[in-house]
């Protein structure tokens, strides 16, 4: 049950990430969602949680920190899908 809650949060936290930055023809890249949810998360989430003394426990640095680190994710990901087709 808590694999299923982690990828939904991640999911959710993916999806964040690209309202924030706009969507890419109208929609919500689902798989894009997930993976930049997850590492962000783990990344992110994990180092200003530890940062800031919370530990490992779910507070808001860490919720903050996942969402920055699904936007650089998302980002990176759209700049480099980017440069890949005018290349």
């Amino acid at each position: 049950m808590l694999i299923l809650g982690i990828i939904l949060f991640g999911m959710l936290i993916g999806a964040g990430a690209q309202l924030i930055l706009g969507r890419d023809g109208g929609g919500i890249d689902w798989t894009l969602a997930i993976v930049a949810g997850l590492v962000g998360s783990f990344v992110g989430g994990l180092l200003i949680s530890l940062l800031a003394g919370d530990g490992i426990e779910l507070r808001a640095s860490g919720i903050i920190g996942s969402l920055v680190g699904a936007l650089l994710i998302t980002a990176g990901w759209r700049w480099y899908a980017g440069r890949s087709k005018t290349a």
